[in-house]
């Protein structure tokens, strides 16, 4: 298996690539990131200076440079992780991402097609999704399945969407090997600095308001990042071409909820920080298009492929806030 991982400079990819770099099946890992804002190539540590790892600074907006990745390094498999992912930012200025996330994909798809042709027999592409192409599920409904029509509510969503069609496009248009996860919302070491759990953190260090948009009801369903990573591997590895699958811990919290948890973790263990973090939780003007909650059910991918989440929520929550209190210093 020559595996190319795109965003591997990332949070998901990066926690990914240090999951499976000792897989002895791969023969070649070939990280592609064209290293924006959100990628940090010291998530890596010393993967670099391994045999069988491969860095790419490439921009899949370029069509000719991703096909020369594709065929130099002989890709067999794909795990197409790389995409501006940041709902506030594609509300800001949306263009950027439906080049990154929909032409980049194409792109992408186009570079394995040429690579692959006349040559299919155990290539596959994994395309990862997120839940936010369902849109808002009704509390108290049914978690979202694989059968649940797209309603996408943000430019980032409606760009993932598009990419997700474009995917089933290619597999029933051109027979090509595509498999689709979608995935609810991660934590764990690594993530970047805007999105929830570390702005928790650090304002909580900091002694400053913890912002939370409107009532802090929101429900999202929430994932360790390295049983994510494991299931990626199921999936590329067992799942059937053409398919679909809702990867999911079953484990819906609201943000209140996980703001507060942060703040009572951080008092637990850095208490000469202070203490009454859950003070500091101050609500801010909602996100425009805000959906109130995401649930996801794995029964297929657990059924099919006998993948079920591991972590047990509140020790792998305890382990993220330890990572980032060693990280700014704190431990």
């Amino acid at each position: 298996m020559n595996l190319l991982i795109t965003g591997g400079c990332g949070f998901i990819g990066s926690n990914v690539i240090h999951h499976l770099i000792e897989r002895p099946e791969i023969t070649l890992l070939v990280n592609l990131d064209c290293l924006t804002y959100a990628a940090n190539p010291a998530n890596l540590g010393v993967l670099p200076a391994l045999p069988k790892y491969r860095f790419e600074r490439t921009d899949l907006r370029d069509p000719a440079a991703t096909a020369e990745v594709v065929i130099r390094h002989g890709i067999t498999h794909v795990l197409h992780l790389a995409a501006e992912s940041h709902v506030d930012r594609s509300i800001a200025a949306p263009e950027v991402f439906l080049q990154t996330n929909v032409l980049g994909t194409f792109h992408l798809l186009e570079a394995c097609r040429a690579a692959w042709a006349g040559t299919l027999g155990g290539q596959r592409f994994l395309h990862v999704s997120t839940d936010e192409v369902y849109g808002d599920l009704a509390p108290g409904a049914a978690a979202f399945t694989e059968h649940s029509p797209y309603a996408p509510s943000s430019p980032y969503a409606a760009s993932k969407a598009a990419a997700d069609q474009l995917v089933r496009a290619y597999h029933r248009t051109y027979e090509f090997p595509a498999v689709i996860t979608i995935c609810g919302n991660n934590f764990g070491p690594r993530q970047h600095a805007e999105k929830l759990i570390p702005v928790i953190i650090d304002r909580v260090l900091r002694r400053q308001p913890v912002p939370l948009y409107g009532d802090g009801q929101q429900v999202r369903d929430w994932i360790f990042v390295r049983d994510h990573a494991e299931a990626l591997w199921q999936v590329l590895t067992r799942g059937r071409s053409g398919e679909t699958y809702n990867l999911g811990a079953r484990c819906e919290r609201t943000n209140r909820q996980m703001a507060e948890r942060l703040c009572d973790l951080v008092d637990e263990l850095a208490p000469e920080r202070g203490g009454n973090s859950r003070a500091l939780i101050s609500h801010v003007a909602d996100r425009p298009g805000h959906d109130r909650r995401y649930a996801i059910d794995p029964t297929k991918v657990e059924r099919e492929l006998g993948w079920r989440a591991r972590a047990d929520f509140d020790d792998a929550l305890r382990e993220t806030v330890r990572w980032y209190l060693k990280l700014m210093g704190n431990s």
